[in-house]
């Protein structure tokens, strides 16, 4: 059974997509069936990779409202062992047509029951807000990366998202788990950027991850092939660091599993 991982934060910029999509990049180079599934308006993951959302017959929009069959809606990616479960800007309707409906926090959790089985890798891209559509990526994920900005206001919000986290674990997933925050956009040269990883290691001790994403002119870059940083710039800073990132979560499963077994 495959691990579902939401990357979430209601703030904007802070790399939920560049990490949605290297980081699947990086599980699919590591032999692992990866799929990234666009739970954002936006559809930067879907473009991202290479796939025009104006041209997308069936997306997540169908699969969470339409009930339609995920396996309909998945599409191959130009990267091995990665996939993709579009998005397309009806998105932005399906918060106001989820409203009236029943069990309507639990919709992409019913999505991604029928494909569970099927990858290893399952990480959603949610949009920058807490609105329902994030809701039910919280509800339907193991775990929750949390991207923080090596910048100036980095910690701001971050405490609502944490409760609206809380409150997901006490209502509808009490197996969500945070994977880790993950700071991005690191310039070591800054003095600033030094500051917030010492303060956020500081505030959040061992649920940051050891991995910090640099700032990277490449991995800005590679969304505008519809490639990932992986397959962009194999051998940059900006690639190894989401190996190693990938490497950091999987270790981290493997000794759960373990403690768990005991």
């Amino acid at each position: 059974m495959g691990k579902v991982i939401a990357i979430a934060n209601q703030k904007g910029g802070v790399g939920k997509t560049t990490t949605a999509l290297n980081l699947g990049g990086a599980f699919a180079a590591l032999d692992l069936k990866t799929l990234i599934i666009d739970a954002d308006p936006q559809a930067n993951s879907t473009s991202g990779l290479g796939i025009d959302p104006k041209a997308v017959d069936k997306s997540i929009y169908e699969c969470i409202i339409s009930n339609e069959a995920p396996d309909k809606a998945i599409v191959d990616t130009s990267t091995p062992n990665l996939f993709l479960l579009p998005a397309h800007i009806n998105l932005v309707g399906a918060e106001i047509e989820l409203i009236n409906m029943e069990n309507r926090e639990k919709k992409m959790k019913t999505v991604v029951d029928i494909i569970k089985n099927e990858y290893e890798i399952i990480l959603i891209d949610c949009s920058p807000s807490l609105g329902i559509i994030t809701i039910n990526a919280l509800t339907a994920a193991d775990s929750v990366i949390i991207p923080v900005q090596c910048e100036y206001f980095a910690l701001e919000g971050l405490g609502k998202l944490l409760n609206t986290i809380r409150i997901v674990q006490s209502r509808l997933n009490p197996n969500l788990d945070i994977e880790g925050i993950l700071l991005t956009m690191y310039d070591r040269r800054l003095r600033l950027a030094n500051q917030v990883v010492d303060e956020v290691r500081h505030h959040f001790k061992d649920i940051v991850f050891d991995t910090i994403i640099p700032r990277n002119t490449r991995i800005g870059e590679a969304p505008s092939y519809g490639e990932t940083i992986i397959t962009f710039d194999t051998t940059g800073r900006g690639a190894q660091s989401y190996i190693a990132l990938a490497k950091e979560i999987l270790n981290k499963s493997k000794k759960e599993n373990v403690n768990v077994s005991k």
